[in-house]
């Protein structure tokens, strides 16, 4: 089983217009609602190819009921630990006709000290059956940026593997908690170790305490600083459509490579193809497997 953890779960919704007019009204065509947040786009991917996964974080008033009644009605297991305070709901409008995506996130619910150390507690436990963990996406308000270091570090010492996907402070906090992967994108990698070049950002964050860095660098591909070497995916063709979900999609690919222990390049090529493939979806949390086909044994590995 793989656990996901998604501290600022939201209710994520999507609505899809033909040409956006920002200065004008618009008529959406589509709109989905669904739960969302990082871990649980993770979850979302792992299930659909086939893994035991569970879905664990914080979630609260009618929001999060929300959240709870999607994951239920998704078939995805739930171990959610409830807070006072009502869940974040994010808005992404994507234009069908062209390649813009615009993304509105609340900053999410503010939670005391003490739940989070229920949520702690409960995350213990959940390790005990995990073969690895995912810990993913914005912190609540009151949440301390070093939490993901010290989930990273509680499964380290349970010798679960752990992938952080992080931006800002916690990103920064995160080597310290010895994940076996950091997972930024290249920008959060150079807000996190400015200047220099993503192999020198990457190596830094490894010399920090991470085992390994992969940074994704959109239509550019994977590259991954690890203590076997540094590799680079790069990828065949650009895919058009909505960006949102595919670093998660990418993640659940890194997740799976962990747990079946595979060669770094056969972990990567899967991961860049789940990524390319989540942006022709519609929506967070989905991939096309046509897509996924066509351009997995296109990904050349160096």
């Amino acid at each position: 089983m793989i656990l996901t953890v998604t501290l600022n779960a939201a209710l994520d919704v999507t609505y899809q217009v033909p040409d956006v007019d920002w200065d004008g009204v618009n008529r959406v065509s589509a709109v989905h609602r669904r739960a969302g947040g990082k871990g649980v786009n993770v979850a979302r991917v792992l299930a659909a190819l086939g893994h035991d996964v569970l879905v664990t974080g914080l979630a609260g008033g009618p929001t999060g009921q929300a959240i709870e009644d999607d994951l239920r009605a998704a078939g995805l297991p739930g171990a959610l630990c409830a807070i006072a305070a009502d869940s974040r709901t994010t808005l992404a409008v994507s234009e069908q006709r062209g390649t813009r995506t615009a993304l509105f996130n609340e900053p999410g619910p503010e939670v005391t000290s003490g739940e989070l150390a229920g949520f702690v507690r409960r995350y213990e436990s959940l390790l005990a059956t995990a073969d690895a963990v995912v810990i993913s996406g914005s912190l609540p308000r009151g949440v301390p940026a070093d939490t993901y270091a010290r989930l990273a570090s509680i499964a380290a010492d349970r010798g679960v593997p752990a992938i952080v996907d992080a931006d800002g402070d916690p990103l920064r906090h995160a080597p310290k908690g010895r994940p076996t992967v950091v997972k930024p994108n290249k920008e959060e990698l150079a807000r996190a170790v400015p200047g220099g070049s993503p192999a020198e950002g990457a190596q830094a964050l490894r010399s920090q305490g991470a085992e390994a860095v992969v940074v994704s660098m959109g239509a550019e591909g994977l590259l991954a600083v690890t203590r076997e070497g540094t590799f680079t995916a790069r990828m065949p063709y650009e895919v058009q459509g909505n960006p949102t979900g595919a670093g998660d999609s990418l993640v659940a690919g890194l997740a799976l490579g962990l747990v079946e222990s595979a060669p770094w390049p056969d972990s990567l090529r899967r991961a860049a193809a789940l990524g390319a493939a989540a942006v022709a979806a519609p929506v967070a949390g989905d991939f096309d497997p046509d897509v996924y086909a066509d351009i997995h044994p296109q990904i050349i590995i160096t």
